[in-house]
């Protein structure tokens, strides 16, 4: 395929106008000046040529922190804090879950982040098979972990979860041609024991794992943490039991203190900040600015559309864009290339994607075309300020995975979206009738 003089933006994140792109296989093949290709089109994976001159191409979207199947939740417990929001809707609802409604609320969720140029999802959930296939049904990319939670305090060698991680991560690690990535998941401290804390990050380390846990997402727990552990900190406790020693995302991160932001600095840890979530719940803000200051890795995502409700990465953006610059009450705070970056080629990297998140010649072609030619993108003074403050889902013109076109202007190649509608459906009204 080749994408024929495009705008696209570099690996500096910034704009280059009148490329030539060629894409081959699953890669990209070439990026060269209008007319200069080494590549003929003829010779690229489809001989598809599309004319560029009303797009931009850009790294697709990274969703940081994710949790697919919860689709099947969006508006469903609305006006409540976390902690009532979890205890009497969301865990009653998640506790009737069947292998075919988490299928479908992943499908769903594919088919949403398609649409909105999300390539790729850290994702924590259960019924971890029934949403890889739906996964690699969409041709999409996940790193899906098993959630482990534990606040019965079995054993950790007597728990079936950990048996059901071991498992597919056995049977299904780098599946269709590793677009599938299993990790490790620890749900929180406030839903575990020491004990399993522990376990799980060694265990992980033996096994060569991303960590994905949630931590300081609100006041309550990250000041209840301090008391059940003698004044330490969520960040400061799991570092203590491991689970940052090997690469790892952790969410939220609303309330970190300084000596956390020290410690996430030092371990090389992800943080995946969701504002849109955060506000919705009132959970608080991230300080993103004070954790890349200091030197923190920072991603973006969505988390559920339960508590989102939806998974849209141009409102995340934008959102994290102005809400660093009200927290430090300087508008020249988190550039807009900044910021894209978090989205794309960050997400790209938390997930142990080294070859994807930048136009570049050798990478995966996981990429977006966004239109350039919508009321909402002119005046174009600055393409990138555009796409992290004016650009919105309806932009997306074409969303690759891999080299493969899964969705384009309006049209899905791999999801049949009335048929995925109808399954969530059928799935709902089954598990309320069992409520």
């Amino acid at each position: 395929m080749l994408f024929k003089d495009i705008t696209i933006i570099t690996e500096d994140f910034t704009t280059r106008e009148h490329v030539d792109v060629v894409v081959q296989d699953d890669r990209i093949a070439s990026i060269a000046d209008a007319g200069e290709s080494s590549i003929d089109s003829t010779d690229a994976s489809t001989g598809e040529v599309i004319d560029g001159r009303n797009f931009i191409m850009m790294p697709g979207f990274f969703n940081g922190h994710a949790h697919s199947p919860m689709t099947l939740m969006r508006g469903y417990g609305e006006g409540l804090n976390l902690q009532d929001w979890l205890f009497t809707r969301i865990f009653p609802f998640e506790d009737k879950l069947t292998s075919e409604a988490v299928y479908y609320g992943t499908k769903l969720a594919m088919a949403e982040s398609l649409r909105f140029g999300i390539v790729s999802s850290s994702d924590m959930y259960y019924f971890l098979d029934d949403m890889i296939q739906a996964v690699i049904d969409s041709g999409a990319k996940i790193n899906v972990s098993r959630a482990i939670a534990n606040p019965e305090g079995v054993p950790f060698s007597e728990l079936e979860r950990i048996k059901e991680m071991i498992d597919v991560e056995k049977r299904l690690q780098g599946a269709a041609d590793g677009r599938v990535i299993v990790d490790a998941a620890l749900h929180a401290e406030y839903t575990s024991n020491e004990e399993t804390a522990r376990g799980l990050a060694e265990l992980s380390k033996e096994l060569g794992l991303i960590m994905h846990v949630h931590v300081s997402e609100t006041l309550t727990e990250h000041e209840e943490c301090k008391t059940r552990h003698e004044g330490r900190t969520p960040t400061k406790y799991l570092a203590d039991c491991g689970i940052f020693d090997i690469p790892a995302i952790a969410a939220h991160c609303v309330h970190v203190e300084p000596e956390d932001i020290e410690i996430l600095a030092d371990k090389g840890v992800y943080v995946a900040t969701n504002p849109v979530s955060n506000l919705k719940l009132a959970s608080g803000i991230c300080d993103v600015n004070a954790l890349l200051k200091k030197g923190v890795k920072v991603t973006l995502g969505t988390d559920g559309t339960s508590s989102n409700n939806n998974l849209s990465m141009f409102e995340e953006m934008k959102t994290m864009s102005i809400l660093a610059k009200v927290k430090t009450g300087d508008p020249t705070t988190m550039a807009p290339n900044e910021a894209l970056k978090i989205a794309t080629r960050n997400g790209a990297l938390a997930q142990g994607r080294d070859d994807s998140g930048l136009i570049k010649e050798g990478f995966k072609a996981d990429l977006v075309l966004l239109r350039k030619d919508t009321p909402n993108m002119w005046p174009a003074y600055d393409l990138v300020d555009n796409i992290v403050l004016a650009a919105t889902d309806a932009d997306v013109y074409l969303t690759m995975v891999d080299g493969k076109v899964l969705y384009k202007d309006g049209e899905y190649t791999t999801i049949d979206v009335d048929d995925t509608i109808k399954g969530v459906e059928r799935s709902i009204k089954d598990i309320l009738s069992r409520l």
